[in-house]
């Protein structure tokens, strides 16, 4: 994945609250056997209306999803952040995130920030009211502004995240930074094991 430290950008307001895994990407996608491409199913039941606000013109090339709380609950399906990311969204804020969809997000670099009810409520009128409103998020001093509207918030993110996400780190990037001690580790290995 690529490092994030910084994300600014304009927003997309979803005003809907509990939206899971299925609404973010229905399972009529999950045949795909790639990680790509997931972007056009990216609320695709909801996207039959023409007025729902993916369609909207004002949002287009919006980086930052701002939706309503419980974000990203029920099933584990990672397909659901695939299909953001590759939307084209760097991060995601909202009052409360189902836990597994959260730490899917920052395992492929999609930022989740999560915000008080009254900041998220403030952001969702904010975006609604003026689609160009800039956003800015900053991973290692765990802050979110709009200075349009005179806001300055502070996220929780882990240190150990916040690292991954700086880095781009994904798992397979975690173990990689340990290249040196396996390889050597893998030439003193018995000829008889089986090659790696």
């Amino acid at each position: 994945m690529q490092p994030v430290n910084i994300i600014s950008g304009t927003a997309l307001p979803l005003d809907r609250s509990d939206v899971d895994t299925d609404q973010i990407i229905p399972s009529d996608w999950l045949k795909r056997i790639e990680r790509t491409g997931f972007g056009k199913g990216l609320f695709s039941e909801w996207r039959d209306d023409r007025n729902f606000v993916l369609n909207r013109e004002e949002y287009a090339g919006a980086s930052i999803l701002v939706a309503g709380p419980n974000f990203g609950t029920g099933s584990s399906r990672e397909h659901a952040v695939w299909a953001l990311e590759d939307y084209g969204f760097k991060a995601v804020i909202s009052p409360r995130f189902g836990d597994i969809f959260r730490n899917n997000c920052t395992k492929v670099g999609l930022v989740p920030v999560q915000v008080s009810a009254v900041v998220g409520e403030k952001l969702l009128r904010a975006v609604e009211a003026d689609p160009t409103l800039e956003i800015t998020i900053d991973v290692e001093r765990k802050l979110l502004s709009a200075p349009s509207i005179g806001l300055e918030e502070s996220f929780p993110i882990d240190d150990f995240t916040a690292y991954r996400l700086m880095n781009g780190f994904d798992d397979v990037g975690l173990t990689m930074r340990h290249q040196d001690i396996i390889t050597a580790f893998e030439a003193t290995r018995s000829a008889w094991l089986p090659a790696s």
